[in-house]
């Protein structure tokens, strides 16, 4: 067994045990209880992506992807959490934060005393970030923040917040923010559809001041960071979006040998098997392109290009709609399958259905990763406006 499936074996293990039996609680709650993220930190989960030499585990990005899919087959909005932190806060401060910074948080953050949280979406500014509001002004020893950010990710609960300020005109900064700073008000919880027990919040941000050891690298590259951390971002999702279409293909597949009609289990008819080989086979490319998203990612000697078909973002873009659509569609067939009790609320698959449509939205909406994908394909035919 190669060190990738043994690492899988023991987050399937780890979901089977832990996450699926709380998880129709935690949604019912709206909430994770608070010893599930010291259980994800004891296995090294909160720091797949932090360098070993920083106290993670340095995982390269198809393990990653293969935990978070294993993560979300036993809890969504666990591996919604898990990703958030690791694909975004982490890898922003890996690549572009000071030696001092990455001392300072990175192990922190790889053993969970700290959880991150990336603050980057506002309410005019969710795909179009150039209309950003929130403004950082530079002071005599540092920077002045006002603004609101919305659908912060593990907002309450972080130690960590990457936030994301316009800086002047055409600049924006990534800056990193902690819950004790003046000026920082954590809004209410938002009423989400699916993974509901997800912690997502509104920030405000009034005359919150932060010494210029805050700021993430060059005060007008933030944007650029940002969309480099968004690619693996998106690409967790993908991973997020199979697992959770993997436990509604497994709980139909199942559901459909034990039911009977017309004297013998609806798995032997065909209609129902063209569904079950439908999810297969949706779920299996999903999962592929994941994968290659991952590897142009690893390529950490520059080899896979940023842009075009076969860059990094249109790969991320590729998989996080593939699999997010494949997710919604094979969690509505296992609803199908299940008939009346698929309808019902103590049943699992109509959870699954509530928490896959989540993920063709956040991390970019299905019809951005469509733009997205035509404009690299677009560069590739040689259009220079693309």
């Amino acid at each position: 067994m190669s060190e990738r499936s043994e690492i899988q074996a023991m987050a399937r293990e780890f979901a089977a045990a832990e996450l699926r039996p709380r998880t129709a609680d935690w949604d019912a709650r709206r909430e994770l209880d608070e010893d599930v993220f010291g259980k994800l930190a004891g296995l090294g989960f909160l720091g797949m992506l932090v360098p070993e030499e920083y106290g993670g585990l340095g995982f390269d990005y198809a393990t990653y992807v293969t935990v978070l899919e294993e993560l979300a087959w036993g809890d969504g909005a666990v591996a919604l959490a898990v990703s958030a932190h690791n694909g975004l806060v982490a890898t922003l401060l890996v690549r572009h934060g000071t030696e001092e910074q990455k001392r300072r948080w990175l192990p922190a953050l790889a053993s969970g005393e700290t959880l991150g949280a990336f603050a980057l979406s506002e309410t005019q500014a969710g795909s179009d970030l150039a209309a950003m509001s929130t403004r950082a002004r530079k002071e005599e020893k540092g920077w002045r923040l006002d603004g609101d950010k919305r659908w912060v990710t593990n907002g309450r609960r972080a130690g960590l917040i990457v936030l994301f300020a316009a800086t002047g005109e055409r600049g924006v900064g990534a800056f990193l923010v902690t819950p004790t700073d003046g000026g920082l008000h954590v809004g209410a919880r938002e009423q989400t559809l699916g993974l509901r027990a997800s912690e997502t919040v509104s920030l405000e941000l009034r005359g919150l001041v932060l010494g210029a050891d805050r700021l993430v690298g060059d005060e007008s590259a933030g944007l650029r960071y940002a969309l480099e951390a968004v690619d693996v971002g998106r690409m967790g999702t993908a991973a997020q979006a199979v697992g959770i279409g993997r436990a509604a293909m497994e709980h139909a597949a199942a559901y459909a040998l034990e039911r009977e009609q017309f004297g013998q289990p609806i798995a032997r008819f065909g209609a129902i098997q063209e569904k079950l080989a439908g999810m297969a086979e949706r779920l299996a490319a999903g999962r592929a392109l994941a994968l290659a998203a991952a590897a142009a990612l690893g390529a950490g000697d520059g080899s896979a290009p940023r842009s075009g078909l076969e860059g990094v973002t249109a790969r991320a873009a590729l998989a996080k709609l593939a699999a997010s659509e494949a997710a919604t569609w094979v969690t509505d067939e296992a609803v199908q399958v299940f008939g009346g009790y698929g309808y019902m609320r103590h049943y699992p698959v109509e959870k699954l259905l509530r928490d896959a449509k989540g993920t063709e939205i956040y991390e970019g909406t299905s019809e951005i990763m469509r733009y997205v994908i035509a404009r690299e394909l677009l560069r590739d035919m040689g259009d220079t406006s693309a």
